[in-house]
């Protein structure tokens, strides 16, 4: 089975992305002391243990009670603290969804909820764990900005970013090893997408772990002579409509690839501004109307249809699309 990246040339990761999202968190505590960490008991899965180890006065386990965790957490926040709640976003949004609303989303107050080991990474654990739903949850909380890092560059980024931009936060975060998108640093500025490749005939938007996807089916069109503009979407809310709209009118068809349901996911959102802005053909890659079974995560993205070859087709079936006449 091909890896992620391999097929775009892209370096491999040396660490998971949890292990980056620990050393930034560490980095942004010793430069910002109001930053707090509060933790259910996953300290060591999620990566948060880095600030425990150095800022044990700093660390607060709360123990397996997410509704306590969010609680606590809006009350740091409340008092003027920078809280970053972590946990397995299963947990926090299922869990704690109404002291999420109620607590940090109505009040607006700025705290960070991490959601690690998000998507398909715990695939062999089964479907409780997975978290295929965050993103409709948390685009259900008009305050929330959300964020998907697609690699170590982008997750350090996302870290600072979430930090310092206005009202609670949102940062998906995973147990996979991702490849290098970004050499060194990355342009990470919330709202605005990264354009990864160039692209005449159609644009792929994409998001987290399916990036590196996206970067490799755009090879594989590439052989077949159709030059796909790959768009890293870090940003969930606020989207980067005014790109959106420039792909759709530039390249003529948008395919949008997530590691989501794709009710409420990323790629019904583009669809709505696609839709009001700039009509053209569309296809969207994602998790359709099921849970997953037991496996490793490569092993269910094929099986669910989240691979570079399904993106792949999904590109060739719009740029088809498009060139089909009006009835």
């Amino acid at each position: 089975m091909t890896r992620l990246g391999e097929l775009a040339g892209l370096r491999p990761a040396e660490h998971q992305l949890r292990k980056e999202f620990g050393d930034a968190l560490l980095d942004l505590a010793q430069a910002n002391p109001r930053v707090v960490v509060l933790d259910g008991d996953l300290g060591n899965s999620t990566g948060s243990h880095t600030v425990r180890q150095a800022f044990p006065e700093r660390f607060f386990n709360m123990g397996i009670a997410e509704a306590n965790l969010v609680g606590v957490g809006a009350g740091f926040a409340a008092c003027g603290y920078i809280p970053f709640i972590t946990s397995f976003p299963s947990f926090l949004f299922c869990n704690a969804f109404d002291q999420i609303r109620l607590s940090i989303a109505i009040a607006g107050l700025k705290a960070v909820l991490v959601g690690s080991h998000s998507g398909l990474s715990t695939g062999r654990e089964g479907p409780s764990p997975m978290s295929i739903e965050d993103f409709a949850l948390a685009g259900a909380l008009p305050t929330f900005t959300i964020l998907a890092p697609c690699d170590p560059a982008s997750m350090r980024r996302a870290v600072f970013a979430a930090a310092e931009c206005p009202g609670p936060a949102y940062i998906r975060s995973s147990r996979e090893t991702l490849p290098h998108v970004y050499d060194g640093d990355c342009p990470f500025t919330i709202g605005k997408a990264n354009r990864v490749r160039d692209g005449v005939d159609v644009t792929i938007i994409s998001c987290g772990i399916m990036v590196p996807v996206a970067l490799d089916a755009a090879a594989i069109l590439a052989s077949e002579g159709i030059q796909a503009r790959v768009l890293d979407m870090h940003t969930l809310r606020p989207l980067d409509t005014e790109a959106i709209t420039k792909s759709a009118e530039e390249t003529g068809a948008i395919v949008t690839a997530e590691e989501h349901l794709l009710q409420g996911g990323m790629g019904a959102t583009v669809a709505r501004i696609v839709a009001t802005t700039h009509p053209v053909p569309m296809r969207t890659v994602g998790i359709r109307d099921r849970y997953a079974g037991s496996a490793s995560p490569f092993e269910l993205m094929e099986d669910l249809g989240l691979t570079a070859e399904h993106v792949a087709a999904a590109a060739r079936e719009a740029v088809a699309a498009k060139r089909r006449p009006p009835c």
